[in-house]
């Protein structure tokens, strides 16, 4: 128990900018297992904004920003950069190119173009949803966090080195899938408990989920050869905002 809590204490310095005491021990390594968990921290967190900002009186498009503000804070941009990286990257007519220019720390047009269709898609969608948004927000977060499992798990990594190389290399599979495949499934059972008649839209979700995330990794995949950290974050971004956006949808109104 002691050595996955040091992982789940490693998740969280990792994937987040939220303050731990300098005391306590972590470990990185397999901490891609606990990338979904993270996403449903940070999504209640997140949530639990949303709601207070509401009972502030902030219109809709405030709260909205303000919230989309704190989940780029909360994460550090670790996501977002990496989804202007890629973006960059794949604007390269040379595939022989591409990775080079992914690991220029300078953002191209592309990335920030990448980076205004992301946080604008997630504020118009925030701004849509209901104030609270606890399970919307948790939702999404966990799906982006598994297709990042997933990819790490499915394809090589370009790279020698890098922010996420260690995941390829100390990630054990397939049972680093567990905790994640856990989290989703009770965060997709969460409107089961309010009535039963919503299964048929949940599983129509599901079906969403694993298209969006296991589909952004295939088609990366192919556009590269294989993922980089970047790519990682790439995945979380993309699955975040298309999946929120699709939400918004009167068929997904649980």
């Amino acid at each position: 128990m002691g050595h996955l809590w040091r992982q789940w204490l490693g998740a969280i310095v990792f994937y987040t900018t939220l303050p731990l005491p300098r005391s306590w021990a972590i470990e990185l390594a397999g901490i891609a297992r606990w990338c979904p968990w993270v996403g449903l921290g940070l999504g209640l967190l997140l949530a639990a904004i949303n709601w207070g900002l509401a009972g502030l009186g902030f219109t809709d498009h405030l709260r909205a920003v303000a919230v989309v503000g704190a989940w780029v804070w909360f994460t550090g941009g670790l996501h977002l950069d990496g989804a202007m990286d890629t973006a960059d990257g794949l604007a390269v007519l040379d595939p022989s190119q591409r990775l080079v220019v992914m690991a220029d720390s300078r953002t191209g047009a592309f990335g920030v173009m990448a980076a205004i269709l992301i946080l604008g898609l997630k504020v118009t969608a925030l701004a849509v949803l209901a104030a609270p948004g606890f399970w919307a927000l948790g939702l999404v977060m966990a799906w982006g966090r598994w297709g990042q499992v997933w990819a790490i798990a499915c394809y090589p990594y370009l790279k020698a080195e890098g922010k996420g190389a260690f995941h390829k290399t100390t990630c054990q599979f397939p049972q680093d899938f567990g905790p994640g495949i856990l989290v989703l499934l009770l965060v997709m059972a969460y409107p089961l408990t309010q009535t039963l008649t919503v299964w048929p839209a949940l599983l129509c979700l599901f079906g969403l989920g694993l298209l969006v995330s296991f589909g952004l990794g295939a088609w990366l995949d192919q556009k590269l050869g294989g993922h980089t950290g970047d790519t990682y974050g790439a995945i979380v971004e993309w699955t975040e905002a298309i999946l929120l956006g699709c939400l918004t949808l009167p068929y997904f109104q649980f």
